[in-house]
């Protein structure tokens, strides 16, 4: 039999009272944590000032129950991507949607639409815009929602000529709801989003 190097150290064995008093401690903790809880929050919007809009509690409009404008036949659509904000400073959320047709393969080009609630309880949501038309034949590699905008950026073709696989022009853009409607940028305009 070997002997270990290191003399057996007392402390190393544990007795029930150690279990007791490490129990007790836990226990302590678990009990004063309890008790030391944050103040409530306290923080505010207030509506008008630029970049905020109003606090809601309102969930934004689901993309599972639309129809959207695409005429796919019996492939039927795909919502690749999608993201939500007040876009016009009601205090309401909308949902901007990436669809394209169910193609199987390759890279059909995409529509970017936006979502508002219903007007009828119950209904699915609305499409109220059409940022970009698939008949545009553009694809969507960059989309965001933020600070009221809709940033995207844009691929696409600068002749018919030019490969489906391999778009020759890039564009960042850029949407913001103006006296009613969404007016679109592009350029350095776009990029500050």
């Amino acid at each position: 039999m070997q002997t270990a190097a290191v003399p057996e150290l007392a402390h190393t064995h544990a007795r029930p009272v150690h279990w007791i008093a490490t129990a007790t401690a836990m226990a302590a903790v678990v009990a004063i944590a309890g008790f030391l809880q944050p103040d409530a929050a306290k923080a505010s919007q207030t509506p008008g000032e630029r970049g905020t809009t109003p606090l809601t509690t309102a969930a934004a409009p689901d993309t599972g129950a639309v129809a959207f404008p695409l005429d796919c036949g019996s492939n039927g659509t795909a919502v690749e991507k999608k993201a939500s904000g007040d876009l016009d400073g009601d205090g309401v959320p909308e949902t901007v949607a990436v669809v394209h047709c169910n193609a199987g393969g390759g890279t059909p080009p995409s529509g970017i639409y936006v979502l508002t609630k219903p007007v009828v309880k119950g209904a699915p949501p609305r499409v109220v815009a059409t940022l970009v038309d698939p008949k545009e034949k553009q694809t969507v590699a960059d989309f965001d929602v933020r600070d009221g905008a809709v940033a995207a950026t844009l691929l696409g073709y600068s002749s018919d000529d030019v490969p489906r696989f391999q778009p020759d022009v890039r564009q960042q853009v850029k949407w913001r709801w103006q006296g009613g409607k969404f007016v679109r940028s592009t350029g350095a305009a776009a990029m500050g989003v």
